[in-house]
């Protein structure tokens, strides 16, 4: 399944003018250690599946879900049956300021599965399954249908874990971690601490941090370091500015700080990314 690899960065094999790509997999081999820009999520469909993204092992059953966030170092392990293996260009997502309210949930893998309500899995499946039949009957406009369900699909996973939030505590802390959540992305390339957002809060930067990790699944500085590389990614592609410019207009201060979180994230440096990236910009105006 893995055409095109470099190092551990994979060149996703889109179809030419396409940036979405399904693959209905059977194949019983392992796929080593990799990553890219596309936002990967698996279905399986028979028998169950494994994968580790980030260093953490995440076991499927049939018709749990993964969804692995762009940039995420993973690898499957070879396992048999079939499963659907859906990958979508991450830079539809997040360069579109409306969608900022689903950054949260790319900031680490979400795997779905009989911990959530059944009938909010069975809906997700039933998502997945309308992608499969339009990329199967693919025209002009499928694609913009396929966008649609996935974000459609995103969003839902955002209410869920909004709705969640508000059972667990009565929603003493709903309202709040929202309004957290909005005020990082309108300020993450600025001095932003912990404690500050604790101030905002009306919590002890302590307990401000205890509440974050378990609503966001990951730490304040990790979130805001993701958020920073994925705005940092586009203007890497997009504009340009050199390196350090791109570090300070997202929010790091020191470039080598940048290039260490990064790395960390991506698996590669700044530069090598912009490298990595023209030439698999140059292998598909080839292919």
């Amino acid at each position: 399944m893995i055409v095109h690899l470099n190092g551990d960065f994979e060149t996703v094999d889109y179809i030419q003018n396409r940036s979405v790509l399904l693959y209905d997999n059977i194949e019983d081999e392992e796929y080593p250690l990799h990553w890219h820009n596309a936002i990967e999520i698996i279905m399986p469909l028979t028998n169950g599946f494994e994968a580790i993204c980030a260093g953490k092992d995440y076991k499927l059953c049939e018709r749990d879900i993964l969804i692995i966030p762009g940039g995420t170092l993973h690898m499957l392990k070879a396992q048999s049956g079939r499963r659907l293996i859906f990958l979508c260009d991450n830079n539809s997502l997040v360069s579109n300021p409306a969608l900022s309210e689903l950054y949260s949930i790319l900031s680490e893998p979400v795997l779905i599965n009989s911990d959530y309500d059944k009938e909010f899995l069975r809906s997700m499946n039933h998502l997945l399954e309308e992608i499969y039949v339009l990329y199967s009957n693919f025209t002009d406009v499928t694609e913009v249908y396929i966008y649609i369900k996935l974000v459609t699909l995103l969003a839902r996973v955002k209410e869920y874990q909004l709705s969640e939030i508000k059972y667990d505590d009565g929603g003493k802390y709903a309202d709040k971690f929202n309004l957290i959540l909005k005020h990082i992305e309108q300020n993450y390339a600025n001095d932003i601490t912990l404690e500050k957002l604790a101030s905002i809060a009306g919590y002890s930067p302590y307990h401000f941090s205890r509440i974050f990790k378990k609503y966001s699944n990951t730490t304040f500085i990790n979130f805001l370091n993701r958020r920073r590389v994925k705005a940092a990614e586009l203007l890497l592609l997009e504009s340009g500015s050199s390196i350090t410019n791109v570090a300070l207009q997202v929010g790091f201060s020191s470039l080598t700080t940048f290039n260490r979180v990064f790395k960390n994230i991506n698996g590669c440096t700044p530069s090598e990314y912009k490298k990595l990236y023209r030439t698999s910009k140059t292998s598909e105006s080839f292919s």
